[in-house]
């Protein structure tokens, strides 16, 4: 059983500048709650109950948030708005979170807030979920849940998530790049960069969200910078890809993935989660027929 996720949240967010200057990328709002609050619901939806929060050095202001404010709750108490931190209260009683500083010698890179976490993964099993990633699904962590069955059912040593972008979009992500294989369905061999449409092995653009055990760490521990000087989590997946069985998980029907890592697919996001809410929808959907 799976109880334990890494959020990296360690990034400095500069396409979001000068609004990060105060506080950090992740708790830029999507609707009434920060970015990271839908990841942490995501996972505690799943079945995970220990999150680890990687964040830069210096910073305090997500730890804040996420912490109790005696004073907030009294005076909220006092005039009948308790419930606005029902979503918060929830966390606080279903999961333990842990906030992990990125130490300062660990290069820029996707597989730096792992490293950070080593000691809190130790050898079990993990959910891995980038922090510019959103999930969109009816009810939190069924995604994430059908990640963790595949990755259970098939002894796997990692399973990817990914989405269907098309070949307008393809050039933008990594694409899978899948081996044929009958006794493993959607088996990958790689995630290639950020390769032209007509070059791209697939549509199949990696969603933010992983599972996998702690063979990675070593592959980490090893692997060399890529050619911009950053440690990405991704080689170490392709690594790992070449001894081990790597799948991937699509997202399908009504479950769906968003960047929101630069201001046009963070306000795509908001308007898409507004237009999901029943109090929300019709107003939206005037105000965008103008």
């Amino acid at each position: 059983m799976i109880t334990k996720a890494v959020i990296a949240a360690a990034g400095r967010g500069t396409r979001f500048l000068p609004v990060v200057k105060a506080y950090p990328k992740e708790l830029v709002p999507i609707l009434s709650k920060p970015n990271i609050q839908y990841l942490i619901e995501e996972a505690i939806g799943a079945g995970i109950t220990d999150i680890a929060i990687v964040i830069r050095s210096g910073e305090t202001k997500i730890q804040d948030y996420f912490s109790p404010d005696e004073n907030l709750e009294k005076y909220l108490l006092e005039n009948n708005k308790i419930e606005y931190l029902d979503s918060l209260k929830s966390i606080w009683a279903k999961a333990k979170l842990t906030f992990i500083t990125q130490p300062a010698n660990l290069p820029y890179g996707t597989g730096s807030p792992l490293l950070a976490a080593k000691e809190f993964i130790a050898s079990d099993p993990f959910v891995y979920m980038y922090g510019d990633d959103l999930t969109v699904e009816a009810v939190p962590g069924q995604f994430l849940s059908k990640m963790i069955a595949t990755f259970e059912k098939y002894q796997a040593s990692e399973v990817i998530a990914v989405k269907d972008v098309g070949k307008e979009e393809i050039s933008r992500y990594g694409a899978a790049q899948y081996v044929d294989d009958p006794k493993y369905p959607h088996r990958l061999s790689a995630m290639l960069e950020k390769l032209p449409a007509d070059q791209a092995p697939s549509t199949f653009a990696q969603g933010g969200r992983f599972v996998a055990t702690s063979k990675l760490f070593a592959i980490l521990e090893q692997q060399g910078l890529s050619r911009d000087g950053e440690l990405w989590f991704s080689d170490a997946s392709n690594t790992l890809a070449k001894t081990d069985i790597v799948l991937t998980e699509s997202f399908e029907g009504d479950e769906d993935w968003l960047t929101t890592g630069d201001p046009l697919r963070w306000l795509k996001a908001n308007i898409t989660l507004a237009l999901q809410d029943p109090k929300l929808k019709d107003d939206l959907l005037r105000f965008l027929r103008k």
